[in-house]
């Protein structure tokens, strides 16, 4: 028998995977692991990735998660996955990966989400039939572009699943998703929490599409349990429950205590997420607002900019910076950089809605142009992007007296300040940076729980295991608030222009 409660906790990202072990019941997080991914990118907006990368970032992130807590893997009770949303991965009928996953952040299939989104009558007629407008990073466009582009591949497709249902799959052999990460798929209806088969017999009519989605689940619902042989592979108890696991940003919801009304998460990760918890399916007019389901039984309207870390970490690397001396850097130069802005659209944009931009410098002269302008313009720059998605959550009732603030970012004070003073309200960071991980080790938890029939609340396991750090608390400052207020409406009339 274990002799301790714990729970692996797993946040397999863009960049890399992380891996939390959890103990639920002190509510301490005892170790943590991660482990790399490369991308596969390519001119037309193609961003895909090897999804072998994803098992052996799996194990090692794990591997290193229990040798930092110093634990036995005999005593992890459950695991939760969290997954970067809207990826496709196919498989065949072996169970086999048919090619590499496409991810959220590629925009190849523009022009495939175009047609979709005409077929099913514009905007007004995506958010109608799906309470959601159907956007180039979801997952149904890029079922038409294969169709197209891969007929062979196309022809031996058996089973369509995200990333997190992918892992659940290698961890169970079984195929099934839940409703939070399954709301961005472009073929599920949020308000009902069903897939829309019809529109999948509408790219392919002979029905291979819809024998090949997965079995749907409620969040609190345990996939199964372990295989013995991963589960030697990863060095952890045979007898482990698998959760349903989620999206990133629903497993970040959990992993910041966003489980009811009245709190709002904003992620500085590779992307940026703003998003709320609401207990109806309240779906919003802007076409930019995606009302997804949360993974705690409610909804999560929440918008997504393609363009953050990804962003500031290029121009550190263009100016060979280490994060220390980049925000060294941010901090010099002053609010609005002296003029100089940066559009960082690099990967294009999903807020505001700019699939086909590219980034841009503007305002550059023969004296603002420093290292220091440079690195305060890509942080104001993406910033923004944030505020443009919050004003509209704010514009359609949405309100909290602070932000939660997790990702890589808000480790550097200098850009929580600039949240703060851009956003005007105070922000504040949980004490684990890595919420997706932590929120699916909770979420493993809450499952395990339930199946053991002794069940432990959800709100019961947040209140334990989200720990806010009250160092990191960082409050609007008035005169940046006026200053940034102007930065900002400049960096609107440019976006204007696109």
């Amino acid at each position: 028998m274990p002799t301790q409660p714990l729970f692996l906790g797993i946040d397999c990202g863009t960049q890399g995977t992380k891996a939390i072990i959890l103990d639920a019941v002190s509510g301490e997080v005892l170790g943590l692991g991660a482990a790399a991914h490369t991308l596969i990118s390519g001119v037309n907006g193609r961003r895909e990735q090897d999804t072998g990368q994803w098992l052996e970032a799996f194990a090692l992130a794990t591997r290193r998660a229990l040798l930092a807590a110093d634990v036995d893997g005999q005593d992890i009770l459950g695991i939760g996955v969290s997954g970067q949303q809207h990826g496709l991965v196919l498989l065949d009928e072996q169970g086999q990966v048919l090619r590499p996953a496409k991810l959220w952040c590629d925009t190849e299939t523009t022009a495939e989400n175009d047609r979709l989104l005409e077929h099913l009558g514009g905007e007004k007629g995506s958010l109608e039939r799906l309470g959601v407008v159907i956007a180039p990073g979801y997952t149904v466009s890029k079922l038409l572009w294969t169709r197209e582009q891969y007929p062979e591949v196309f022809s031996r497709i058996a089973h369509i699943l995200l990333p997190h249902d992918y892992l659940n799959f290698w961890l169970t052999g079984r195929c099934c998703s839940e409703y939070g990460d399954a709301s961005g798929t472009g073929y599920f209806n949020v308000r009902n929490r069903q897939w829309d088969v019809p529109l999948l017999r509408d790219i392919d009519p002979s029905g291979r599409l819809e024998h090949a989605l997965p079995e749907l689940i409620d969040a609190h619902e345990a996939v199964g349990t372990i295989l013995p042989d991963i589960a030697q592979h990863l060095g952890i108890n045979p007898q482990a429950l698998v959760s349903s696991g989620g999206g990133d940003n629903m497993m970040g919801a959990i992993g910041t205590g966003n489980i009811q009304p009245g709190a709002i998460t904003m992620s500085l990760g590779s992307s940026g997420t703003v998003y709320a918890c609401t207990d109806q399916p309240q779906v919003f007019p802007e076409a930019a607002v995606a009302t997804f389901c949360s993974s705690s039984g409610g909804w999560l309207p929440l918008t997504c900019t393609m363009n953050l870390t990804n962003a500031t970490g290029l121009i550190r690397e263009l100016l060979d910076l280490d994060i220390e001396q980049f925000n060294k850097m941010v901090g010099h130069a002053p609010i609005g950089a002296e003029g100089v802005r940066m559009l960082p659209f690099l990967n294009g944009e999903r807020v505001p809605a700019l699939p086909h931009a590219s980034g841009s410098l503007l305002g550059l002269t023969m004296t603002n142009l420093t290292k220091a302008n440079l690195c305060r313009a890509v942080v104001e720059g993406t910033t923004f992007g944030l505020r443009y998605g919050l004003d509209l959550l704010r514009h359609n009732g949405i309100q909290s007296l602070r932000i939660c603030l997790i990702g890589g970012g808000s480790k550097s004070p200098v850009w929580r300040q600039i949240v703060a003073d851009t956003m005007n309200t105070p922000v504040i960071c949980t004490e684990q940076s890595e919420a997706a991980a932590l929120g699916a080790a909770i979420q493993a938890a809450w499952c395990t729980s339930l199946a053991n029939g002794h069940e432990v609340s959800l709100a019961e396991l947040c209140a334990r295991c989200v720990k806010l750090d009250p160092t990191s608390e960082t409050l609007p400052i008035a005169e940046n608030v006026a200053a940034s207020q102007q930065a900002y409406e400049r960096y609107q009339q440019h976006v204007a222009t696109l």
